[in-house]
């Protein structure tokens, strides 16, 4: 497997950088070198942004099934190059190749759905007394587009997907921790769309993304990441009037009636729901409410359970948690974890795992904690394999709990009984609730969440509309009789 020396930004079609200044991409668990990337600042944004504005009209135009033939082209690409690119994603964020491979299913599902929504993404068309009323969709023009470390081929896909759908030019910057796999598709993406309307600048948040983020000649903001953030991009936005989507933090949470049917089978999903991408999801169910009848079994069964992942080389097929994608990261989940042991009760995990011949990784024990909902590790996101338990019995209180966070991204119900399972989730102020199945994404069901978890839909049919404004046209079979004269 080769990975370039350096990788500058893709602007209209080439790869090309105006500063001299780089940053190191580094394997999250070796600490090994692994590449170059430009740390573009202004001048990349202006340039990439000119590019996108350039081409914006001629792609605005191009026929939604040529449109829809190239993103088909694109889902093809990263099916062939799924291995070599699972295996840089796990070297560049240290998540495993026995897991990063649903994410570029995921990824290529999102391509292939937006490719055949667009053909029938469209307006209306009524006829009124002595002509006909249309409204019209068009595309917004350029969309700044940021997106998070985590997933970075699911995060890719769901900006460049549907914004590339509706006609809109892009200029898109990857995560400074994980940028590789996504410079390496833009090699791909450069082959196959007509120059400016795909643009990926790599760089920092603070110089290039603030750049993008205030550049006037950006018609949309699209955002994945903290809620911090979330709100510097909306603001932002605001002060220009430009539309903002934003999918942001979550503390979701994950609830079991004392019905379920198999214990152990709801064990394994509900320890998958926590640290699946190695704890590092926002929409992880890291509070787990269980109710009184069952919860000593369960608690046994989910300890053992944490006990018996397999921590090790992100390489290692074998391995079903690997590290965390940066020291800084590692750093900030072993501190939740020292508050979690002077407020909660450590069930298991809390320690740094030692992997041979990977000492620069940040391997973090499975970790659970007993708390009350009004600790720090069960109302702060950690972004770290760490499970908050909570045992409940009555149904309003735990209700209330589980919507008492500043949080409302994902959700997760464990029931035999329908009536349980329709109530908790009609009650539950999340976007996305999953009945017995965790982490249960598909194509066109939408995906986003309440409160500070983010604003809009992603994932879905509805998130054209986000990518698209209407006109409306109204058309008179002639012109009326005179008013004045």
């Amino acid at each position: 497997m080769t990975i370039d020396s350096l990788y500058p930004p893709l602007i209209n079609g080439e790869f090309k950088a105006v500063t001299a200044e780089t940053f190191p991409a580094v394997n999250a668990a070796t600490g090994e070198h692994l590449a170059d990337l430009t740390a573009s600042g202004q001048a990349e944004i202006d340039a990439a942004v000119a590019a996108a504005k350039a081409a914006f009209p001629a792609w605005a135009r191009t026929p939604a099934v040529q449109r829809a033939r190239l993103l088909l082209k694109v889902a093809d690409w990263l099916e062939e190059n799924t291995d070599r690119l699972v295996r840089i994603d796990a070297l560049d964020i240290g998540r495993t190749v026995f897991e990063l491979p649903q994410d570029y299913r995921q990824a290529i599902g999102q391509y292939r759905f937006f490719a055949a929504a667009i053909m029938t993404h469209d307006g209306w068309t009524n006829s009124v007394p002595g002509g006909w009323a249309i409204a019209k969709r068009e595309p917004l023009g350029v969309v700044g587009q940021i997106i998070p470390w985590n997933v970075p081929a699911i995060m890719v896909s769901f900006k460049l997907a549907p914004a590339l759908a509706a006609g809109n030019t892009v200029v898109l910057k990857p995560d400074e921790n994980a940028s590789l796999s996504t410079m390496e598709l833009a090699k791909h993406l450069a082959e196959i769309f007509p120059p400016g309307v795909v643009n990926v600048v790599p760089g920092f948040g603070e110089t290039a993304g603030a750049a993008l983020t205030a550049h006037p000649d950006v018609a949309k903001l699209a955002f994945t990441g903290s809620s911090e953030v979330g709100r510097i991009i909306a603001h932002a936005g605001a002060s220009r009037l430009v539309p903002v989507s934003l999918e942001l933090g979550g503390k979701s949470p994950n609830i079991v009636f004392p019905d379920i049917d198999d214990i152990d089978a709801v064990v394994d999903n509900t320890t998958f729901a926590a640290t699946f991408c190695n704890g590092q999801s926002c929409l992880a169910g890291t509070r787990l409410f269980v109710h009184d009848d069952i919860y000593p079994d369960f608690l046994a069964r989910l300890t053992a359970a944490f006990q018996n992942i397999r921590v090790g080389s992100p390489l290692d097929p074998a391995t079903r948690l690997g590290c965390l994608v940066s020291q800084t990261q590692g750093e900030r989940v072993s501190s939740y974890i020292e508050a979690g042991r002077a407020e909660a009760n450590l069930v298991t995990g809390g320690g740094r795992v030692d992997v041979p011949g990977n000492e620069a990784g940040w391997f973090i024990e499975p970790t659970i904690f007993e708390t009350s909902n009004d600790t720090r590790v069960a109302q702060e996101e950690i972004f770290g394999p760490v499970l908050s338990i909570l045992r409940w019995h009555d149904f309003d209180t735990m209700i209330e709990q589980a919507n008492d966070v500043e949080y409302g991204l994902a959700s997760g119900v464990y029931t035999s009984n329908l009536r349980n399972a329709m109530r908790t989730a009609d009650r539950l102020q999340a976007g996305n609730v999953w009945v017995n199945q965790y982490v249960n994404l598909v194509d066109g069901s939408p995906f986003g969440g309440y409160k500070n978890s983010g604003l809009g839909r992603e994932v879905c049919k509805e998130t054209l509309d986000m990518y698209t404004q209407l006109k409306s046209i109204m058309l008179a079979e002639q012109v009326p009789a005179p008013f004045f004269v």
